[in-house]
């Protein structure tokens, strides 16, 4: 089967003063970049729509189940590690704001968080997606960390984020019924010509 894994678009910048979960909606960009995602992804047939919770990947899921007439159906274990956290911050207005913060992301600095034990639940998750869905096509809409966790398992890499996915970016993988996981693509973001990237 074929494992597609979508981040979410960008979303708008929140911090909450009484400490409760930020769970940020999209951004106007972030809508436009879902909707060139989904119409990226037109011409791609795809059985089976899943996402994270979480308000941000959701409404990222919005314009693809549209265009697919598909009902995303809600997994916990593809929210992102940061689910309880009280503000979340676009990665390149935290390099703008708290460089060192910035910095140690992008080191794959994951403080507070046991990395180890979230993506040993994302890998469970996905797996039993993949177990549920032979022969199928399966997208998720999802989160960076998500994204790290399930590409460091298929490459055989320790439990760490390694690289900065661009939002609504598009990875591809093949999963084999025998246990093989292949890449065949990681983030793909073609469709956001015009409208920036993480990378600024």
């Amino acid at each position: 089967m074929e494992l597609i894994l979508i981040r979410h678009g960008l979303p708008e910048r929140v911090e909450t003063e009484d400490g409760t979960p930020a769970d940020p909606p999209l951004s106007e960009t972030g809508h436009e970049q879902a909707r060139r995602m989904a119409e990226w992804l037109k011409d791609t047939a795809i059985d089976v729509l899943y996402s994270s919770p979480m308000r941000r990947a959701v409404e990222t899921a919005a314009p693809l189940a549209q265009s697919k007439a598909l009902t995303p159906q809600l997994r916990e274990g593809v929210a992102e590690f940061d689910r309880k956290a009280s503000h979340y911050i676009p990665v390149e207005q935290l390099k703008r704001d708290d460089y060192e913060s910035w910095q140690r992301l992008m080191r794959g600095e994951t403080r507070g968080v046991d990395f180890e034990k979230f993506h040993a639940g994302v890998v469970s998750t996905l797996n039993d997606i993949i177990s549920a869905h032979p022969g199928q096509t399966v997208a998720v809409t999802c989160h960076g960390g998500v994204i790290n966790a399930w590409t460091a398992h298929v490459l055989g890499m320790e439990a760490r984020m390694f690289f900065n996915p661009n939002y609504t970016s598009i990875s591809r993988y093949m999963a084999a019924s025998s246990g093989e996981r292949s890449i065949i693509t990681i983030n793909e973001h073609t469709h956001l010509r015009g409208l920036g990237s993480n990378r600024g």
